[in-house]
């Protein structure tokens, strides 16, 4: 009797447990259907953009060529003398409607521009370089501008994923009101926005990104939010695979006695294929958020010493190179000198001298510089030998806490924590090399900045940093989580396990995936109003 008395024992609780699973299966579900139909939504809109309303552009980077040294009738020391300008924090050159001008960046900022021939300055000349450089990149020299802007901080419509800042924000008067975004102190175009994409943009940031927290709260609510909602869709999913699948046979004995049709069978059938993708989904997009916590300060990671006009000795028009190939200069200071940064041509045999470097370190054959940097001793007219790679090392030493405080840093809001960091001085360098293009998994598009070297080094998070020498910035810094979160997030969420299929079947996976959740979802919405 006691056994019997256990066996209905038993059976009652695997019963109650079943209705009270069934019953917040149904909560969840309800609790997320809104959340899920945002997030389905906007995600199979990206695909669809990137496919159908695939903004195009005439050119998408400006074409480097050879400056003649005859170009350079004045030098910069007496361009600056001239215009009485003591101090500044560097320059390039730039050419532009049929005149090469030197762009100075002054103490606080500003570009401006002075003819290389006779000295005289361009008035508003960044503001009509920007609206060349959106013009190059159109191909467009009919169109009149309806608007120009200086964008300091991202927003809605230029996310941080664009990376430059400060860049100008022009838009021509044509039927797709096409917005162009430059950084004039490189000469980059930064990305481009037809009225198409536009509304994609502000679609995907409100729905998918959950923007619109950010207006009546902040990012942590909206974070956390997320995080939340996400683990609640992952419950459902759980919850669902357990009832339909591992307590399958309960289920089927109740189904001979009232089989179950149209949509709920539609609702359980789909379900329990699709929660796996819904899982991941939900763990990859939850994983992702946590990595938003702390602000975007890569746009201030810079190193931008301050030169005196009289400290620099020789004129960049007298430098010892071989001017048939000379495409531009700039300063560094290094080691207590400064040098003149100068872009070469790459030449005809492509090969270039292995570059010295720290003894760990190991050079990728295959990572050919398009552009040879050379440094010239502003003192001495000498050439520096392998400079390029040991300033690289000096500005990642420098971005730590081991660096003298830098302009960088100071600027940046004292209410935000900084992330303590050991100084690189006594570590390890395992690898240094140039990059030249993107690699998906290590350097992806994503990070915009090329040419960069990489300094991989043995800390205890083996963090890897990818600097800029070419504007002395900080173009990326990766750990082992970074590296973890971001492969979570490109096969979990991305479907890049997909690559060996192609984009368009990946894409299509991704879709089809997606709105199997939104219609699994939908049914069990239906199913609740019924009920």
């Amino acid at each position: 009797m006691s056994k019997k008395n256990n066996r209905k024992k038993d059976s009652k609780f695997i019963r109650k447990i079943k209705q009270n699973m069934y019953q917040w299966h149904r909560i969840i579900g309800i609790i997320t259907i809104i959340p899920v139909i945002f997030w389905t939504l906007s995600g199979l809109m990206h695909p669809f953009m990137a496919h159908f309303f695939k903004p195009e552009i005439a050119r998408d980077k400006l074409e480097t060529v050879t400056i003649p040294q005859s170009k350079l009738s004045l030098s910069i020391q007496e361009v600056l003398e001239k215009n009485n300008i003591k101090q500044f924090t560097n320059f390039r050159i730039v050419s532009f409607n049929n005149t090469t001008f030197y762009q100075v960046k002054n103490l606080i900022g500003d570009l401006r521009y002075f003819d290389t021939a006779n000295g005289n300055e361009l008035k508003n000349g960044d503001t009509i370089y920007a609206e060349w450089l959106s013009r190059y990149f159109l191909d467009d020299q009919k169109s009149s501008v309806k608007n120009s802007e200086i964008i300091t901080e991202f927003d809605n419509q230029y996310k941080y994923v664009n990376r430059y800042l400060p860049v100008y924000k022009v838009t021509l008067d044509r039927p797709d009101t096409m917005e162009v975004y430059v950084e004039t102190s490189s000469g980059k175009l930064a990305t481009y926005n037809p009225t198409s994409r536009q509304f994609f943009i502000w679609f995907f940031d409100v729905f998918h990104n959950w923007s619109f927290i950010d207006a009546i709260s902040n990012n942590s609510i909206r974070i956390i939010t997320m995080i939340f909602l996400l683990s609640i869709i992952g419950l459902s999913a759980i919850s669902g695979i357990v009832i339909y699948g591992f307590l399958w046979k309960q289920f089927k004995k109740s189904d001979s006695v009232e089989p179950k049709k149209g949509i709920r069978k539609y609702h359980r059938q789909i379900g329990i294929w699709i929660s796996l993708f819904t899982l991941t989904f939900a763990f990859s997009g939850g994983y992702h958020a946590t990595t938003k916590w702390d602000p975007y300060t890569l746009d201030k990671m810079v190193y931008e010493p301050t030169f005196k006009t009289s400290e620099i000795q020789l004129a960049n028009n007298k430098l010892n190179l071989d001017w048939n190939r000379f495409q531009n200069a700039s300063l560094i200071t290094f080691n207590d000198s400064i040098y003149y940064r100068c872009e070469l041509e790459e030449k005809a045999s492509g090969k270039f001298k292995k570059p010295k470097s720290n003894a760990n370190s190991k050079w990728n054959k295959k990572d050919n510089q398009k552009t040879e940097v050379v440094y010239i001793n502003a003192s001495t007219n000498t050439i520096a030998a392998d400079l390029d790679l040991e300033y690289a090392e000096f500005l990642a030493y420098y971005f730590t806490d081991g660096a003298p405080k830098a302009a960088c840093c100071e600027m940046m809001n004292p209410e935000i924590p900084e992330e303590s960091e050991a100084s690189l001085e006594n570590v390890k360098l395992l690898e240094s090399k140039v990059i030249t293009n993107f690699e998906s998994r290590e350097y992806g598009f994503v990070n915009k900045r090329l040419p960069v070297v990489k300094l991989a080094y043995d800390t205890p998070e083996k963090t890897t940093y990818f600097i800029e020498t070419a504007t002395s910035r900080l173009a990326a810094k990766i750990k082992n989580s970074d590296m973890v979160e971001g492969y979570s997030f490109a096969i979990l969420h991305k479907y890049l396990f997909m690559d060996w299929a192609g984009k368009n079947v990946r894409d299509l996976t991704m879709v089809l995936a997606a709105l199997c959740i939104l219609i699994v979802s939908v049914l069990g919405l239906i199913l609740f109003i019924k009920k």
